[in-house]
């Protein structure tokens, strides 16, 4: 079992990462079905939640069946992101996130996310400061460091661990490197391993299959995975995960009727969370997803993409269901 303050979860938890646009209550609950253990809101700007932004005020709607969720800060300046804090807590979440790891440029320069790396006295008097707001259990999701030249991530474990946070998340890349290149885990399993550290370890980056996952376990000897872009469209990755780490055997790919079952679940969601008109618009950047590596599938997909009625959607889906499963 891993703890995280007072939160426990079963040994070696997979996560869903926070991702902008991607992970909202519709997609977290289709993934908390298919086996995520620890969930995650999108990332939060704290100026937007003390100057009550709606759609950062939004990102805190969390419900009881997605628990155990955590929310998710960034920003750039101290007392912002402490209360921040102070308004997260209010919708009762697990635990806050702090987000230093984010390397988008709107994000990193304006000395948000990634950008801490390049001044960890404040990314530790931030953490500080929020860790002695806040009654609720504080993590950290950061990465390796700003570029090759500067991989700070084992001062900075250190540093934060000994102010108060209870796990840490790591993305095994660089702020440079943004999302590409392979993702280098070693240091991820040094700072695991350093005697000093006590708290949960998780690792992100480039977990796209059970057996990486496993790999990453034993390899490197980390806490748990957080799974980001191979969960898009693919909420499955968590269920096969687990069955791999229980019986050494990789399960079958979801069928076509799954596909579509989960698909109509996550638009329902989308809609009762967004409403019709705005659950059906946000619900477009994930059929493609679905339904990758379908052949002769783009006209299907732009009929998804431009119907605006639930019905016509549902009717789309379930010719699709009818005219593959004959071509199969």
């Amino acid at each position: 079992m891993i703890k995280i303050g007072p939160l426990e979860l079963p040994d070696f938890p997979l996560l869903l990462a926070p991702m902008e646009d991607v992970s909202d209550p519709p997609f977290r609950h289709v993934c908390k079905q298919q086996g995520a253990d620890m969930l995650y809101t999108e990332f939060i700007s704290s100026e937007g939640l003390i100057r009550d932004a709606v759609k950062s005020r939004k990102k805190l709607d969390i419900f009881e069946n997605e628990r155990p969720v955590g929310v998710q800060l960034f920003g750039s300046d101290i007392e912002s992101m402490r209360e921040a804090a102070l308004i997260a807590e209010e919708v009762n979440p697990n635990l806050i996130d702090i987000n230093y790891g984010c390397p988008v440029k709107k994000v990193a320069c304006r000395g948000a996310g990634a950008a801490l790396l390049q001044d960890i006295p404040k990314m530790v008097q931030m953490t500080s400061e929020i860790v002695k707001a806040v009654k609720l259990p504080v993590t950290v999701k950061t990465r390796l460091g700003w570029d090759d030249n500067t991989k700070n991530i084992m001062e900075v474990a250190e540093r934060l661990q000994d102010i108060g946070i209870q796990a840490l998340t790591i993305h095994a890349r660089t702020r440079k490197q943004l999302y590409k290149g392979p993702a280098d885990w070693t240091l991820v399993g040094e700072i695991k391993n350093n005697p000093r550290i006590h708290i949960p370890i998780f690792g992100n980056g480039d977990v796209t299959s059970p057996e990486i996952a496993v790999q990453m376990r034993e390899r490197y000897n980390v806490d748990g995975v957080m799974l980001g872009r191979a969960a898009i469209g693919y909420p499955w990755i968590f269920r096969e995960i687990k069955h791999y780490l229980k019986t050494g055997e990789l399960l079958a790919p979801p069928t076509l009727q799954e596909r579509i079952d989960v698909c109509k679940t996550h638009l329902q969601k989308s809609i009762e969370w967004k409403g019709d008109i705005l659950g059906i618009l946000e619900m477009r950047r994930h059929y493609a997803n679905y339904f990758k590596g379908m052949p002769n599938f783009k006209d299907f997909r732009m009929k998804l993409v431009t119907t605006d009625h639930y019905s016509e959607i549902l009717e789309t889906l379930e010719v699709i269901g009818r005219i593959y499963d004959e071509v199969a």
